[in-house]
């Protein structure tokens, strides 16, 4: 999605997100996370909280239900 040269830098979630064409609303919606901080956490600016973590995994397993934390965080 995002191009070699001067596209935005994506953590392991947001390539993710962008794999699958998620959007972050999905998932600030369902976790119920913060705009600001899904959009840290796929920008790859914030590293996130055990319960950020815990919140977002809920979601995710929606989609993926063999989904692992140490797939989207460095745990």
């Amino acid at each position: 999605m995002f191009g070699l040269f001067g596209g935005k830098p994506r953590s392991k979630l947001g390539r993710w997100l962008d794999d699958r064409g998620i959007s972050q609303e999905w998932l600030i919606k369902t976790s119920k996370v913060s705009r600001t901080t899904i959009s840290e956490l796929c920008a790859d600016k914030r590293e996130p909280t055990v319960q950020t973590i815990k919140k977002i995994m809920k979601a995710i397993r929606q989609v993926d239900p063999n989904a692992r934390s140490d797939d989207f965080f460095d745990l």
